[in-house]
């Protein structure tokens, strides 16, 4: 499994155990948070566009395509 692979799944799964907490121990209001995060991921199933991906590849070029001799 690749670093920015293993990232997303870090923090998709980190933000849903998160809003199912607080959502059940402070406000059911924060439920919204998992729920958000699982139409993202579902949309982006189908159009291959993951703003976390998108964060991560900005934050984090490739080394491959950073050097012009590989």
């Amino acid at each position: 499994m690749t670093t920015k692979r293993q990232i997303h799944d870090g923090i998709a799964g980190g933000l849903i155990i998160l809003g199912v907490l607080l959502g059940v121990y402070v406000n059911p209001t924060w439920l919204w948070l998992p729920g958000i995060l699982g139409a993202t991921l579902l949309q982006s199933g189908f159009t291959g566009f993951c703003p976390v991906y998108y964060l991560l590849d900005q934050a984090c070029p490739d080394k491959s395509h950073s050097s012009p001799n590989n």
